[in-house]
């Protein structure tokens, strides 16, 4: 029964066993040339984890475990968490007792072996007589008490060795005072980093010091402004060795005073010599103290501190020593106080633009790099040996509108509050923040005349200019106000911040005016909208948001330029950046006004025009893509030019009617002068009962009575017998001018008979042939009437019966004169004294020639 029994506790033991053999960790470690690697198990642990070293039966396993040689070695150790029971240390020896300068010490990547709580040492040795000497970087080393803990898991220990035995510097932190620390002879510096932190390594130089009695020397930087610096005695926890020297040498900033306070010490029981404290000021000042006495106060520049032991009695406890150097400013401090609770949205900022002065400022009696009064709130500042100078003092005021039905943002001018007159620092920068509702648009614009943004070409030189930029930093651009400005309004569709920065005027608060006009309008489809009125005398600069660099991706842009009538406007596009696009494009599109005709547009992988000319108001819209490269900026201008096109038009067509005018009297004068022209042959003719007159005479002297201007070609039979048409019908002599066109005319009236006797002429009609002339040379005095403007002479028919002094004795004597028989024509000579003696024409003429007359005797 019992044999049975232990049976299965055995095997649970041998499996137990098994499991336990089975939880075991194994690494890969490479040591570094000249490095030692050791893994030592912790103080108070546990016997059942082993480190191991080897394969198979030449495998050694035990508490500690060193490799020298840099090559790979697998480590195991058998328990399933190694780095609660064992720490890792890396040695690295430095001997400079041949002579070293400026050695690097470098800290090996230890980053597989985080789960160890890790520990760097580095041994320094240099000649007995000389100081091995340890530079930290800034900000330096901080000393703490023994066995208090860094904050950062990183906690540095320096320690010498003497032939008394080894001694402990003390132990450090980073970010201190402590820039540099030298020892005598040997030494070590170890770095403890905690299990599971991250190193931060933090390198330091080595190189050797001078030669010195001191066992250590520490340089220390005191802060600027207020502070309070602990430090130690080595040893601190048991106590500084006989006869040791210890001296620290402290840099104080000009403008401070320094106090040294012993807060706890231990003296020593001296056979032998005293404890010397020996202070040397700055102007080589030697102060020589007890531990009892008053330590110097309120000192101004640097000093050191030497600590001498004395011969202390065998047994006795050593002498330590914790003390602190407190700094603060000296001098008075400006003092001012600021309210800002009856201003909505105002706060204030100070700044000290140099930070290598020594001015100290204080808010509410805390020391501040930069003073920030919140708005709302009242504020007690202190200034001291702060040069005004190197202060710069901001405003900035929130304008928030949290919906459009309560917003009072719409018609506010931008102005700058009254500020305290106590300030010991002009306002140099204003900034107005717009917080704005979705779906709104800020309208900005001046409260009298028109904008200008600053580009290289023409820059910003008034008294104040105004960068303004949207909400997420994206700068717009910066504008001022000058005489031949063109933006008259910009419109910007997200919260707006406007900065007035000063050009030449040292204090803002000093102006008083509104320097913009804010307005809310309704949502717009760009980022940001110019409207634009060019000038005539000077060319308008129109500039992407955030020139001379590119607009932001994905954004737009557009101007409505306003060309006034009888003008034409020129954009010329003078720089011009464009990036590499995928997928979309970047597009510059110009429109008419009043139009939606095609637009002409171009992209980035196109060339645009360096001209563009458009007779009317236009818009230009530029919209920027996703670039993969580059950047999409452009600078135009615009230049108003005089239209001249309908002044040369009118004067064109003046010129033309003139000429006109001149070619139609050139011509009339030309007929009038031919007319005129004087017959070679002059001749005059009888006229019976009439005027002699010569032909070549300019005055025709006819009246209208014997002139021949009522003798007709043809006469109208409505004027001959219009008195015989229907009585309803207008007589004749009332047409009111519809048939003579409102010239006087003649009534056609049957020949009555002769009113005088007038002997026949009997000469025959042959004596008057046309052939006469060819005899004569064929000259004629009258132009042809084909030759002249004016209509030609009525041709008189070629026989007798044409004349109106003939009449046909088959005629009946009635108004209407109408045929009373049929049969030949039997003439009735009339009278001579109205006849004429007609040409007879040749029978092949088709005009009628004028006679040729001699001279009667």
């Amino acid at each position: 029964m019992m044999g049975s029994s232990l049976a299965p506790v055995i095997i649970g033991l041998i499996l137990l066993q098994i499991h336990k053999n089975s939880e075991c960790h194994t690494i890969e470690v490479t040591p570094d040339p000249g490095t030692i690697v050791t893994f030592s198990k912790k103080a108070a642990q546990a016997a059942d984890c082993s480190v191991c070293n080897g394969e198979g039966p030449s495998q050694t396993c035990s508490s500690e475990l060193t490799l020298t040689e840099p090559q790979t070695t697998t480590v195991n150790f058998n328990c399933s968490q190694p780095g609660d029971v064992f720490t890792l240390e890396i040695n690295q020896e430095i001997d400079c007792s041949l002579g070293c300068d400026n050695i690097d010490v470098t800290h090996p990547d230890t980053t597989r072996f985080i789960e160890f709580t890790r520990m760097f040492t580095w041994d320094l040795k240099v000649q007995s007589t000389k100081m091995v000497q340890l530079d930290f970087p800034a900000p330096g080393m901080r000393q703490i008490k023994p066995l208090e803990l860094c904050p950062n898991k990183h906690t540095y220990t320096l320690l010498t060795y003497q032939r008394s035995g080894p001694t402990t510097i003390g132990t450090f932190c980073r970010n201190g005072t402590i820039s540099r620390i030298k020892v005598l002879y040997k030494g070590r510096v170890s770095l403890e980093v905690a299990k599971g932190t991250d190193l931060n390594p933090s390198d330091f130089k080595v190189s050797i010091g001078p030669e010195t009695k001191a066992l250590v020397e520490v340089d220390a930087k005191l802060p600027r402004g207020q502070s309070l610096t602990y430090f130690f005695t080595p040893n601190y926890a048991i106590g500084l060795f006989s006869d040791e020297r210890i001296k620290w040498n402290f840099a104080v900033e000009p403008m401070h005073n320094s106090t040294i306070l012993f807060q706890d010490y231990t003296a020593p029981e001296c056979q032998k010599k005293a404890l010397l404290i020996e202070y040397t000021l700055g102007d080589k000042t030697v102060l020589t103290k007890t531990l009892k006495d008053d330590q110097p106060a309120n000192k101004q520049g640097d000093f050191s501190l030497t600590l001498a032991n004395c011969d202390q009695k065998k047994g006795t406890k050593g002498f330590s020593l914790n003390f602190n150097v407190s700094v603060i400013r000296g001098g008075s401090p400006y003092l001012c106080t600021v309210d800002l609770q009856n201003e909505d949205g105002l706060s204030l900022q100070i700044e000290n633009k140099n930070p290598k002065s020594y001015c100290e400022m204080k808010m509410n009696s805390v020391v501040q790099e930069n003073i920030v009064v919140p708005a709302g709130t009242k504020a007690d500042l202190s200034f001291l040996d702060c040069p005004v100078e190197e202060l710069q003092l901001t405003g900035t005021k929130m304008i928030e509108c949290l919906s459009g039905s309560t917003c009072a943002m719409s018609g506010t001018a931008l102005n700058i509050p009254t500020l305290d007159t106590t300030l010991p620092v002009p306002l140099q920068r204003f900034t107005w923040v717009l917080r704005v509702p979705d779906h709104r648009t800020v309208d900005l614009s001046l409260p009298q005349g028109n904008l200008h943004q600053s580009v290289l070409e023409k820059e910003c030189y008034e008294r104040v200019s105004l960068l303004v930029s949207e909400s997420d930093g994206s700068n717009i651009g910066q504008f001022c106000a000058i005489a031949d400005s063109a933006i008259q309004k910009i419109q910007i569709k997200a919260n707006v911040s406007i900065t007035a920065v000063p050009k030449s005027t040292k204090d803002l608060s000093q102006d008083k005016g509104a320097f913009l006009k804010v307005t809310l309008g309704p949502e717009i489809l760009e980022n940001v909208v110019y409207t634009i009125s060019p000038l005539d005398s000077k060319p308008t600069y129109l500039a992407t948001p955030n020139w001379p660099d590119g607009m932001k991706p994905s954004s737009t842009v557009t101007w409505i330029v306003n060309v006034p009538q009888e003008y034409r406007a020129e954009l010329q596009f003078t720089n011009v950046s464009m990036p590499k696009c995928d997928p979309r494009h970047t597009a510059v599109e110009i429109r008419p006004l009043n139009s939606n005709g095609q637009l002409p547009s171009w992209r980035e992988d196109q060339i645009v025009p360096n001209m563009y000319i458009q007779q009317q108001s236009f818009y230009l819209n530029m919209s920027n893509c996703e670039p993969k490269s580059g950047s999409f900026a452009v600078l135009s201008k615009v230049t108003l030019q005089k239209e001249t096109k309908h002044f040369i038009g009118i004067i064109l067509a003046v010129v033309g009617g003139l000429l006109i005018l001149l070619i139609i009297a050139l011509i009339v004068g030309c007929v009038i002068r031919k007319k005129k022209k004087p017959k070679a042959n002059r001749s005059s003719i009888f006229m019976p009962r009439g005027n002699a007159f010569l032909p070549g005479n300019a005055n025709f002297p006819k009246t209208r009575a014997d002139n021949e201007s009522h003798v007709y070609a043809s006469i109208e039979e409505p004027m001959m017998y219009g008195h015989l048409l229907d009585k309803d019908q207008p007589a004749a002599n009332d047409d009111n001018g519809a048939w003579s066109n409102g010239h006087q005319v003649d009534m056609y009236r049957p020949f009555m008979g002769p009113t005088d006797l007038i002997p026949v002429i009997t000469e025959s009609l042959g004596d008057y042939a046309l052939d006469r002339g060819k005899e004569r040379g064929g000259d004629s005095s009258f132009l042809n009437p084909s030759n002249t403007f004016m209509p030609g002479r009525p041709c008189m028919p070629q026989l007798s019966q044409s004349s109106l002094s003939f009449e046909d004795r088959r005629m009946m004597t009635n108004e209407l004169n109408t045929f009373k028989s049929f049969g030949d024509i039997n003439p009735i000579r009339l009278s001579t004294e109205g006849s004429r003696l007609q040409p007879q024409l040749d029978s092949d003429s088709d005009s009628c020639a004028e006679p040729e007359y001699e001279v009667a005797n």
